[in-house]
């Protein structure tokens, strides 16, 4: 028997809830401030175990990325950056929880906003590429009021976060396609028939479906599925980040057409294209992207690299030729 997307949501959102769905739920119901509040504090618990996990990848990814800043000023980014991290975990659980006018609400600038409206005229469509960075799910009720998205969507790993997210999209003009071959040929046909679609470019993906390219001075697996889009259909493509103000005053909204070598009939070129658009939007506020992937895991110089003690890692870099 198959079951589709919104029979899963009415099963999962119509059973009795879990405990932890019912602590999303709460969460939701708290002021966002209060959140924020919880997420320091949270932050401040997860520093007391240097060597956890996601603090250990944080401080790996930033030695990789910028390793001409002191230790000292990477040690206050790794706290700067988990701290972000944990906002916008409960910021997404906060958007999830409420109907969609709530993150149409916070949004307070719109930055670009007459390059996404145009770039939507085109008739050969549109892709939207839309990284780790920032509170991106803030943003989606907003595109929503524009355009009836395509979004490649991957189950997430819990149950419970799982039925809590798939409800929450299901109320967006939004169709949700599977991050397999299937949603590919969705994707394709919703830009051939010129729509919009939503990509997160920064992943890993599998071999067959990525190269190698430059990103941050280290050769990276990157997906090639936005360039062989852009390459087939000419469609437009806008980077697009939803970025939290200083203070906890809401957020803005920020839109970039790529230049037209993501169009360029050489994938390598493309690729590239893409990899120093995403940078580029990191560097502009490197404290609200996502440390706590394993982006370098797969790069062929940095083998074992999240296994490796500090000293390691800095004699691998002094021994990296330069891109």
């Amino acid at each position: 028997m198959t079951i589709n997307l919104h029979e899963r949501i009415d099963m999962t959102t119509n059973s009795s809830p879990t405990p932890l769905l019912f602590l999303f739920k709460l969460f939701a119901r708290l002021p966002i401030g209060v959140l924020q509040g919880f997420a320091r504090s949270l932050t401040g618990l997860i520093l007391l175990w240097p060597n956890a996990s996601v603090a250990r990848t944080v401080r790996r990814n930033l030695l990789l990325t910028y390793p001409d800043k002191t230790e000292q000023e990477r040690e206050q980014m790794t706290k700067d950056s988990l701290r972000s991290q944990a906002m916008s975990f409960l910021e997404f659980i906060k958007t999830w929880g409420n109907p969609p006018q709530y993150s149409i609400d916070q949004i307070r600038e719109v930055h670009g906003k007459e390059i996404f409206i145009e770039a939507l005229k085109n008739p050969k469509g549109l892709i939207g590429i839309i990284p780790h960075h920032g509170t991106w799910e803030m943003m989606n009720a907003w595109v929503n009021q524009h355009t009836a998205p395509t979004i490649m969507y991957k189950p997430a790993d819990n149950p419970s976060l799982d039925a809590f997210v798939l409800a929450a999209r299901s109320r967006l003009n939004a169709t949700l396609v599977p991050t397999d071959e299937s949603g590919v040929r969705a994707m394709f046909r919703t830009i051939k028939k010129g729509g919009f679609g939503a990509i997160l470019p920064d992943h890993v993906p599998y071999e067959s479906g990525g190269i190698l390219a430059p990103f941050f001075g280290h050769q990276v697996l990157t997906t090639t599925l936005v360039s062989r889009l852009a390459q087939k259909t000419g469609c437009g493509v806008v980077q697009m980040a939803c970025i939290r103000r200083d203070g906890g005053d809401g957020f803005d909204l920020f839109f970039e057409e790529l230049p037209e070598d993501i169009r360029s009939a050489d994938l390598q070129t493309s690729v590239n294209c893409l990899n120093v658009a995403v940078e580029n939007l990191i560097r502009s506020n490197p404290i609200q992207y996502q440390w706590a992937y394993k982006r370098f895991k797969d790069a062929p110089n940095l083998k074992n690299i999240y296994r490796m003690s500090d000293e390691e890692v800095k004699q691998v870099l002094a021994d990296k030729p330069t891109l």
